[in-house]
């Protein structure tokens, strides 16, 4: 019983993460629209538009390959195992062995690069543009990733997210520098990988500044529909690591009863909700940058994530 029980608060967690990552989207699109003093979109509309794609017809290149076909699946699944990896509302589910931040890095890795073969696949100038600037970002964004796990993980002792939230819950923490470094480099990562504003601005098809919109410009339909709810699975995931690892508290532990689960889905409505205001702030208070600055941007989250390691070692030399 007790194992059936556990397989189900993991498949919950599972299904919530995709059920809620359209309306986060959305969220964020009307907290922006209310500041630019706009009416703007239903926080429901991300729903509405997929399920206008799923219903169209896939229409595709003629010199599109199996790969073509194949790639909007493989990101979605990718993305989708990482973000259930990630805990949530509760901690130490059935799969947390397995919630590892480097995992939850390869898994992000790979799903980026099966969508750049996906934009190089058909031969245009867009898909082939997009996917060389995706490898550019990706090129630095995943070191400075590596060196904020690297981080956390010299700091908890280990890896497993569980391991970590209850780590930092604790009273041992206290302020650290180090953290705070972590912190804004693991943001400014979050901002390149989900394509927002200041890196990137999915809401625009400016052949200067697009990045992964050229990369998915040829995909329609069932397919669009795939990619677009990867790309929002990967801000719920990245706004609950951020929520996991910085700010655990609230989270139900495994075993916990019914009230101590429904206490932890508040708590993460409440950081999911107050984590879209911020970025949708941030974003209608930055314009974007050129192409050509955004590894500058980036190198200042490998610099800060690599001074925050060497704070870890200074503190704990004798």
């Amino acid at each position: 019983m007790a194992m059936i029980a556990a397989l189900a608060i993991q498949l919950a967690q599972m299904t919530l993460v995709v059920a809620i990552a359209p309306l986060l989207l959305g969220w964020v699109r009307t907290i922006k629209a209310r500041v630019l003093r706009r009416r703007g979109p239903s926080p429901l509309q991300p729903y509405r538009d997929l399920l206008r794609l799923i219903r169209k017809e896939a229409v595709l290149a003629e010199n599109a390959s199996w790969l073509f076909r194949v790639v909007p699946y493989v990101t979605f699944a990718a993305i989708w195992v990482a973000a259930a990896l990630v805990p949530t509302f509760a901690s130490g589910l059935l799969f947390s062995w397995s919630a590892d931040m480097i995992v939850i890095a390869a898994l992000l890795g790979t799903g980026r690069f099966f969508l750049a073969l996906a934009g190089m696949d058909i031969g245009t100038s867009f898909g082939g543009l997009g996917s060389s600037r995706e490898m550019m970002i990706a090129s630095v964004a995943e070191p400075a990733m590596i060196m904020v796990v690297f981080t956390v993980s010299l700091l908890a002792q280990t890896t497993q997210l569980s391991s970590i939230a209850a780590f930092m819950a604790g009273a041992n923490v206290g302020v650290r520098v180090s953290l705070a470094l972590v912190l804004v480099a693991l943001l400014v990562v979050a901002l390149a990988e989900n394509a927002r504003i200041p890196v990137d601005n999915p809401a625009t098809h400016l052949e200067l500044t697009m990045v992964h919109e050229a990369m998915v410009l040829e995909y329609s339909a069932r397919h669009l529909a795939m990619i677009e709810l990867a790309a929002a699975l990967k801000l719920v995931l990245y706004l609950s690591l951020i929520a996991c690892v910085f700010v655990p508290w609230g989270m139900a532990a495994a075993g916990d009863g019914i009230v101590a689960y429904l206490g932890g889905l508040v708590a993460y409505a409440i950081k999911l909700a107050v984590g879209g205001v911020l970025l949708a702030l941030f974003e209608t208070s930055i314009a974007k940058m050129r192409v050509f600055r955004v590894p500058e941007f980036l190198g200042v989250a490998l610099m800060l994530s690599l001074l925050a390691v060497l704070l870890l070692f200074v503190s704990r030399s004798p």
